[in-house]
């Protein structure tokens, strides 16, 4: 584990065997981050009925279930905004381990939740790790990658997120009871005990060390504030759009089925493909940048999520077959988006204000987005079904086309790197 140096005013170069070890360590934490983020979605019909130890109706489950998901939305929302300060401050590795280990703590508690008010204090507290993890292991790779194949690389880590959603769809079908299924908090807790042992800090970061405090450093100052509104506004509407419809996906999928159907299949093969087709748009996402650019990428992209919207939700009062097309489609847009986006936004911005400023524009939205999950309840009454009330989030879709279209191809940093 060396590094060179090869000018003091340039930055260090990590070899390419530390690149490959980080790449797949951050890899394997983005993508339980994925599964942690989905995997009660899944369970929630199973889940909310035995902690509230009653039969619950479908207003009612959508009403706690939304107080779940809305927490672990503002749990996110407040760690990647919090850790990307505090990673700015005090270097990439060590925010690394706490977020990936906090996040597999509170899951593995889940094993043992009493109640869904407990539940609700542990989903608050993975939703912050996942939120740090995010953002962190972006703003990480981008820093130590070279410039040639980055936006590949940081879209092949925005993949590992639906990798792990389909996880999340195997550990439905393979495990009955729901508590069993959160076990997986383990391996995220191995994962944080490894990148504490092996990994190196950020070059970049380090750099940052040898020279005087920055007048950039103001986040809101005059040169940063169109980037970061920009940034802010793109992610965000993406974010509210993404979360309201995958986060009750599997139980709108639910809705559809005969009465007394447990739907664990259904629902198991659903969110497996959400990750599926992720996967291959994250993939997909690198190569569409250098062919095309983001802005056609991310024009395109958005078109097509709303035109899967409305054939999913508009076309399907009942169970079918097509509905598994149909969810591949949607995710793979919403892939190439999620891998285009993580590579775009973190650019916009120079290394000493790297993750506070990503952390800034991926996470602002997530207020919004929970508040919006939370009353979906309220949303499935005013419209008449969980089908038009995720229908509705699809407008977020249009806002993020239109800035998107005001975007240009390429920016340039205040700062190199």
């Amino acid at each position: 584990m060396t590094l060179t140096v090869e000018n003091p005013q340039k930055q260090e170069v990590l070899s390419a065997n530390i690149r490959v070890l980080a790449f797949i360590l951050c890899l394997i934490s983005y993508a339980f981050g994925g599964t942690v983020s989905t995997l009660m979605s899944v369970y929630l019909p199973v889940a909310v009925p035995e902690l509230l130890n009653e039969q619950v109706s479908e207003a009612r489950l959508g009403e706690v279930g939304a107080y779940i998901s809305a927490v672990s939305l503002y749990g996110w929302m407040i760690g990647g905004i919090l850790f990307g300060i505090i990673s700015d401050k005090i270097g990439r590795k060590k925010v690394l381990v706490l977020v990936t280990g906090l996040y597999g703590v509170a899951t593995l508690l889940t094993v043992f939740v009493p109640d869904w008010y407990v539940l609700m204090a542990y989903r608050f507290f993975s939703g912050m790790g996942v939120g740090g993890v995010l953002l962190v292991t972006t703003v990480y790779i981008s820093e130590i990658w070279v410039e040639k194949t980055r936006p590949i690389f940081v879209g092949i880590l925005a993949v590992a997120f639906p990798v792990g959603i389909v996880a999340s769809g195997g550990l439905s079908k393979l495990f009955s009871d729901w508590r069993q299924a959160f076990w997986i908090g383990l391996i995220p807790i191995a994962v944080a005990i490894l990148i504490g042992l092996l990994l190196p800090e950020s070059p970049k970061w380090n750099n940052l060390k040898k020279v005087e405090k920055s007048p950039l450093n103001d986040l809101f100052s005059e040169e940063y504030r169109p980037n970061l509104l920009k940034g802010s506004i793109l992610f965000g509407s993406v974010l509210i759009g993404l979360w309201g419809i995958f986060s009750w996906l599997p139980t709108w999928i639910q809705t559809l089925l005969p009465a007394g159907q447990s739907g664990n299949t259904e629902r198991g093969n659903t969110m497996m493909l959400l990750g599926i087709g992720g996967i291959v748009g994250g993939v997909l996402s690198g190569f569409l940048i250098r062919a095309i650019g983001n802005r056609k990428t991310l024009m395109l992209t958005f078109i097509g999520v709303i035109c899967a919207c409305c054939v999913l939700f508009l076309t399907n009062k009942t169970f079918s077959p097509v509905i598994y097309a149909e969810t591949a489609l949607l995710t793979l847009c919403f892939g190439i988006s999620q891998g285009s986006l993580s590579s775009y936004i973190p650019e916009l911005f120079p290394t000493i204000v790297r993750a506070t400023a990503t952390g800034f524009c991926f996470n602002v939205g997530r207020f919004f987005t929970a508040t919006a999950v939370f009353f979906v309840g309220a949303l499935v009454t005013f419209f008449g079904g969980f089908g038009n009330a995720l229908l509705a989030f699809s407008v977020m879709f249009f806002v993020a086309l239109g800035m998107a279209y005001f975007s240009k191809d390429k920016e340039k940093n205040l700062i190199n790197g």
